[in-house]
């Protein structure tokens, strides 16, 4: 049984997502200034840009949150067990 944490993520993985998460949504942003539409659907289009990632936010917390609760319990029910462990004497007569 083993008390270590999964492991982390790298800092070139962070560096990647943040680099890939930047050029998509200046991307989309230049798309939509440059989209030959009324201003009305490119202003349409910006708002849905705008939802999507706040959105894209969110997601990524609350699975980032889920993640960490996950890994409370498996600590707490370890603990339960190696406390369990800990007092049992497997010497002790039968009762």
């Amino acid at each position: 049984m083993s008390n270590e944490l999964p492991s982390k993520s790298t800092n070139a993985f962070f560096l990647q997502a943040g680099i890939s998460f930047g050029i998509a949504l200046i991307t989309m942003i230049l798309a939509v200034c440059y989209l030959p539409v009324d201003p009305w659907i490119r202003a349409f289009l910006a708002l849905g840009t705008l939802f999507l990632t706040t959105s894209s936010f969110t997601l990524a917390k609350c699975v980032r949150d889920a993640q960490e609760n996950q890994a409370v319990y498996a600590r707490l029910d370890q603990a339960r067990v190696d406390k369990i462990l800990a007092e049992h004497d497997p010497f002790r007569p039968a009762v």
